[in-house]
């Protein structure tokens, strides 16, 4: 038996840095995640968490927030006791400004403590970035066992995450950065991994002579909600496609790495980053679409358009995009891979659908379904991996097919909770694991390609509006011998 424990890191005792503390993302995600490493005793040594904020004061009416949203995400309400202790942990630092005066208080704290690794998260735009950086850097806040954690987005072309980087590394080594997407942290996407390069099966069949095509869909039911604002500058390109589908895709069509070192991983995934083919003005006419929704509705419920949604008369902001891409190496050389993301779909669901090819002889001639398998790789809402082949149907009168699924359900299969994805990626920056987290060489090669894309749509590629609650622009626009799978 594999010792799932061996080469593991040892936690050290931390002071956990939050700047937007009091931030959506702070209070449904970040916190939680710490809470619940701490409750389950993952976290054993001392620590402590400091919330910065520029205009809360109330650090109690702060804490019954927290407490609040982390009673969320319990299956059951017992850990009262656990929460409280938890929250003795927790402190609200108001700072107004990024200037050394304004950051005594938190020097005078992360000093009672200076043997412990501080970690600064970062959850705050990434135009605050720099100032940060040079406060924390003349505060002499950073040191060797300093990390910093960047929420995306990481600039909005080449240029500014450039520049981006070229701020966090005057401040801190490669080595200290953790540039965190939240999707390398769900389960099911761990397990492919393990699925791909544990399994004789699937890794002898996964290449360009055995599977047809590669599908990614990230679909979205909600429109941009509370983040017009942002979105209407970003797009559903730079938004999603920018990093977690090429996150996921990277996953997917790697080589095996030479172990599981973080370098020997993120190595293979730069490789597949930087063999994706480039968009010309020409090619990308016939490969890629965007669309942005219009009104609609999902049952008896009206769907605002995305103007009406942005408060504007007009936009070209893409609330929709589809691509059909192409490796250029040998293992995927031909095989198209399907990429596609969207909001006010008709459905919130995320997969990864593997199409095998049909079988090159047949002897069932009245076969009523296509000789072929489908891996499917569900992220959300519920975790879990099929694998679709074809049955007979039970009775007489010759071969009649039935596909049926043979399912490894996460819920079904592992009664505990399932741990959000933060949980784990928290706990490996804690430990300095930095597989799951991305290079500066694989950010930039992910925009390069992106910019291929984003320098010639505008011109090239009209923008399709599509009901809100349906699945986007029609399936034969993009491709007519495509159908992408509508759950």
């Amino acid at each position: 038996m594999v010792d799932s424990h061996q080469n593991i890191k040892q936690i050290k005792p931390f002071n956990f840095v939050v700047f937007g503390g009091d931030g959506d993302l702070s209070k449904r995600k970040i916190i939680p995640a710490l809470f619940h490493r701490f409750a389950d005793k993952q976290i054993k040594v001392d620590f402590t968490i400091r919330c910065i904020t520029r205009n809360l004061s109330d650090e109690v009416a702060f804490k019954q927030t927290l407490k609040e949203f982390i009673l969320l995400s319990l299956k059951e309400n017992d850990k009262n006791a656990i929460i409280d202790d938890f929250l003795k942990r927790v402190a609200l630092i108001k700072i107004e400004k990024n200037d050394k005066a304004s950051y005594d208080k938190l020097k005078v704290d992360l000093e009672k403590t200076k043997s412990y690794q501080n970690v600064y998260y970062f959850s705050v735009p990434s135009s605050a970035f720099s100032e940060i950086c040079n406060t924390l850097k003349s505060s002499d806040l950073i040191n060797d066992q300093s990390k910093v954690v960047l929420e995306k987005p990481l600039g909005y072309d080449l240029k500014s995450s450039r520049a981006i980087n070229d701020i966090i590394s005057a401040a801190f080594k490669e080595e200290q950065i953790f540039r965190i997407d939240h999707y390398l942290g769900k389960e099911t996407v761990q397990n492919l991994m393990v699925l791909r390069f544990a399994n004789h099966l699937f890794e002898r069949a996964w290449n360009a002579e055995n599977i047809e095509d590669i599908q990614i869909t990230v679909a979205e039911s909600l429109g941009v909600e509370k983040r017009a604002g942002y979105y209407d500058k970003t797009g559903a390109l730079l938004d999603m496609m920018q990093n977690h589908l090429l996150q996921l895709l990277c996953l997917i069509a790697m080589e095996p790495p030479s172990s599981l070192n973080p370098n020997a991983v993120r190595n293979e995934k730069v490789k597949v980053l930087e063999s994706l083919r480039l968009f010309d003005k020409e090619s990308i006419k016939e490969n890629v679409v965007k669309g942005q929704y219009t009104r609609g509705a999902n049952g008896e419920t009206k769907l605002n358009s995305y103007l009406e949604d942005i408060e504007k008369y007009n936009s070209e902001t893409e609330t929709f995009v589809a691509i059909k891409a192409h490796i250029d190496n040998w293992r995927w050389k031909n095989t198209p891979i399907y990429l596609r993301t969207g909001k006010r779909m008709k459905k919130r669901y995320s997969d990864i659908v593997i199409n095998f090819k049909e079988l090159p002889h047949s002897i069932f001639p009245e076969s009523n379904y296509p000789l072929k398998n489908k891996l499917i790789i569900r992220l959300q809402p519920e975790e879990r991996i099929e694998l679709v082949q074809l049955s007979k149907v039970p009775g007489p009168g010759g071969y009649r097919f039935k596909p049926i699924s043979l399912k490894l359900d996460f819920i079904d299969s592992f009664q505990d909770r399932m741990p959000d994805a933060y949980e784990r990626l928290i706990i490996d920056l804690i430990r300095g694991d930095q597989t799951l987290f991305m290079r500066h060489d694989e950010l930039e090669a992910a925009w390069i390609w992106i910019e291929s894309i984003n320098k010639n749509w505008k011109k090239e590629i009209p923008l399709i509006l599509y009901e809100s609650g349906s699945w986007g622009p029609g399936n034969d626009i993009l491709d007519e011998n495509i159908k992408w799978e509508t759950k």
